[in-house]
């Protein structure tokens, strides 16, 4: 399955709305940090031009992947003080995956673990730009941040995710694949059929590339239109299973993909909700 190409919002889609609501309440903003209009000289320097420094270590040993859906709270502030964006004042903690938000977000919170709070310096071009867009009420230039990373809400890599286990069954052409649970169903889809299933992939690095249910929403498509490993390996399923698989890369995307797929072996873990044709 290839990654769902999704808009980018500067936390979440109601941000607008919430600017309203802390320009009414401007009295009850949280103060901005001292720094917040220039790094500082101890503030650790990307690539890129992003700028953060941690001010709470976590307790976490892993950090989220680009499509990660992540639980955080946080506070914006622009480089005059102002805030503009806090969940802290709301009161209740966002959550979004990781390619749904601003450029700087999506690099930033791949450096931390849970429990760990940062604060950022996001540059205009990693945020809304110079002058940023003023119908939407998003703010222009440098953005500063403090973020909280209180869990990653994606669905963690399996043990087995490196290797076909032997416990796996494989198929003529080279599909390994498990049963993790049973379904209920009878019958099996065809090549043709059009099924909806929850899934996520994982290259055999760990790394989660694309999961539905990191969106929140099944997906739903035609056998004969997706990687031959899926083809293949949906039509063993029957309604209510859920079943891993190991895709070599010949089912896959090859070993040199296309841009934005992933190469080599890939490992899903597939759930058959329903099935027509």
């Amino acid at each position: 399955m290839k990654t769902q190409s999704l808009a980018r919002y500067l936390v979440l889609s109601a941000a607008a709305s919430v600017l309203v609501v802390s320009a009414v309440n401007a009295q009850d903003d949280l103060k901005a940090p001292e720094d917040v209009a220039k790094a500082p000289e101890d503030a650790i320097v990307e690539a890129s031009g992003l700028k953060s420094k941690v001010l709470k270590k976590g307790t976490g040993t892993t950090k989220p992947g680009p499509t990660d859906k992540v639980k955080v709270h946080y506070t914006g502030w622009t480089t005059d003080g102002k805030m503009f964006d806090s969940s802290v004042k709301r009161g209740t903690p966002s959550t979004f995956g990781l390619n749904q938000v601003i450029a700087g977000w999506t690099e930033g919170l791949q450096l931390m673990v849970e429990g760990e709070k940062r604060r950022f310096w996001i540059p205009a071009d990693m945020a809304y730009g110079e002058e940023g867009e003023a119908l939407g009420g998003r703010p222009a230039g440098m953005l500063c941040f403090d973020v909280e990373l209180i869990e990653n809400l994606s669905p963690k890599a399996p043990e087995d995710v490196a290797g076909v286990p032997e416990n796996a069954t494989k198929t003529d052409s080279g599909l390994a694949t498990r049963v993790l649970a049973k379904g209920t169903g009878s019958t099996h889809p065809k090549a043709t059929s059009t099924v909806t299933v929850h899934y996520s992939g994982w290259t055999t690095d760990g790394k989660l590339f694309d999961s539905s249910v990191v969106r929140g929403a099944p997906a739903t498509f035609p056998l004969n239109r997706v990687i031959s490993g899926w083809t293949e390996g949906v039509q063993l399923m029957v309604e209510g299973e859920k079943r891993r698989f190991w895709i070599p890369a010949e089912l896959g995307y090859g070993d040199n993909p296309p841009a934005g797929a992933p190469e080599g072996m890939l490992v899903f873990d597939v759930e058959l909700i329903k099935f027509e044709g």
